[in-house]
Order: C-alpha cells, then sequence, then structure tokens
C-alpha cells in the first residue's frame, strides 16, 4: 500500500530516482531500468521494491496536481470556468470521479490535509 502524502509540516521522503531510459533500451520490451541485467535476488529485490515507491510517489503526486488542476479549471470566480462533465471530457474520468477530484484538489489549493477532512 502506497504511503500517505506528507502535508505541510512532514518533510517528503525523496524516492529512488528514475534513471533515464535511452531510446534504444526502452524500445526492448525486455529492458526496465535495468533490472534484467541485476543477477542478484536480493539486489533485484532492493532495487524493485525502490522503483515500485518511486512510481507509486510519483503517481500520487500527479494525482495531486490533476485535482489542483481540475479545482482551477472548475473555479466559479472565473469567466471561463469548466463544467465537471467538461473536465471529466478532457481528463477520461467519469463525471462524479471529476466532483471528486474537484473537491480534493480546493482542499490541497486551501492548504487543508484531504484526510483529515
Amino acid at each position: 500500500m502506497a504511503e500517505p502524502t506528507p502535508r505541510q509540516d512532514e518533510p517528503r521522503l525523496r524516492p529512488a530516482p528514475l534513471l533515464f531510459e535511452p531510446t534504444a533500451a526502452a524500445a526492448d520490451p525486455e529492458h526496465f531500468f535495468d533490472l534484467e541485467s541485476i543477477d542478484d535476488p536480493h539486489a533485484l529485490l532492493e532495487r524493485a521494491t525502490e522503483l515500485t515507491l518511486a512510481f507509486r510517489a510519483a503517481a500520487d503526486r500527479a494525482m495531486e496536481f490533476q485535482a489542483m488542476a481540475a479545482a482551477q479549471l472548475a473555479d466559479p470566480r472565473h469567466f471561463d470556468r469548466l463544467t465537471t462533465a467538461d473536465i471529466s471530457e478532457r481528463a477520461e474520468w467519469t463525471e462524479d470521479y471529476a466532483k471528486k477530484m474537484v473537491e480534493f484538489g480546493r482542499d490541497l489549493l486551501r492548504g487543508d490535509d484531504p484526510g483529515t477532512t
């Protein structure tokens, strides 16, 4: 299960760096962040775990930015605001999910801890 995203007072843990995948290596379906070249299962488990945590942290952070963008796009103070239907279509979400993301984004923009609301 992914670690909860730290809030204002908590320092962010830095996940393992996602090393650059050269175009030639990325084209090889057997190549994935050089994991296939690690023979030691202990080292493989450690590096694969680091990558898993890094991807989870990146996905969580990207979702927060999606939510903030959705909230900004739906801001009723702007004459060109989008409806949740418009946002859901652009983001390929259901409209119910778009509504939840707008609310989550508003909480984030206000600096509220969404886990406590």
